[in-house]
């Protein structure tokens, strides 16, 4: 397991350089958040002994469990938030979380404002885009974003650095990440995190600037988590 998901790494960040040098971008300006969600510490970690720094997880109560041993033994890990954040998790997730790439509505940037402050550190926030208008999944409506973007800035304080997007599995995705772009580009939101294993090179052409790959590293997740 550990060995391919090394050899995985490699393949990956090799289609990251040939898709960006394809886009006419540097590699350098798109960054890999390995998702490690629902994988256990000794299988991340040849992944981290690999090189690898950036890291997604969907839970905070997970990520509690296995960061802080990881981060002991690997100096510079980033880590992602990529999954939905309850308000009451709000201070966990300011204090362990680099950034927070799922940032949707009022109550939870009124609770982040609050937790920043009291913490004194800034992880670096995103706007979801529910560019789908999917029921069933979180993140700001497309023509909610502007004014929700504004509201973040205005009445919380809070610097929005990139925007994040899911696109429908049953859409193709670049009309998605087109979308988000345009978003980001009224706004002048700078990163945007966009693609995944299966569909990163494509977000990478419309300017991703952090791709979320999970199985195509790991290897497909168990089907309880």
């Amino acid at each position: 397991m550990s060995e391919s998901a090394v050899e995985n790494l490699g393949y990956v960040r090799g289609q990251i350089e040939k898709a960006a040098r394809g886009a006419g971008r540097e590699p350098a300006a798109i960054t890999l958040v390995a998702i490690s969600k629902t994988f256990e510490v000794e299988e991340i970690r040849p992944v981290c002994a690999a090189g690898q720094r950036v890291f997604g997880e969907n839970r905070v109560q997970e990520a509690k469990a296995k960061w802080p041993i990881l981060r002991a033994e690997f100096p510079g890990i980033e880590l992602h938030l990529v999954g939905p954040l309850q308000t009451n998790k709000t201070k966990e997730a300011v204090e362990l979380f680099d950034v927070i790439q799922t940032v949707d509505r009022a109550k939870l940037a009124a609770e982040l404002a609050k937790e920043i402050q009291k913490a004194g550190r800034a992880p670096r926030l995103f706007v979801q885009i529910n560019t789908g208008a999917e029921p069933q999944k979180a993140g700001v409506l497309p023509e909610d974003a502007d004014a929700f973007i504004k509201q973040c800035r205005e009445i919380y304080s809070l610097e929005i650095a990139g925007l994040m997007c899911i696109p429908p599995a049953d859409e193709a995705p670049a009309p998605h990440f087109a979308l988000t772009r345009k978003i980001a580009e009224r706004n002048g939101v700078k990163l945007l995190s966009m693609g995944m294993s299966a569909d990163f090179e494509s977000a990478i052409n419309l300017g991703a600037t952090h791709v979320r790959v999970g199985s195509a590293i790991f290897g497909s997740r168990p089907k309880v988590a």
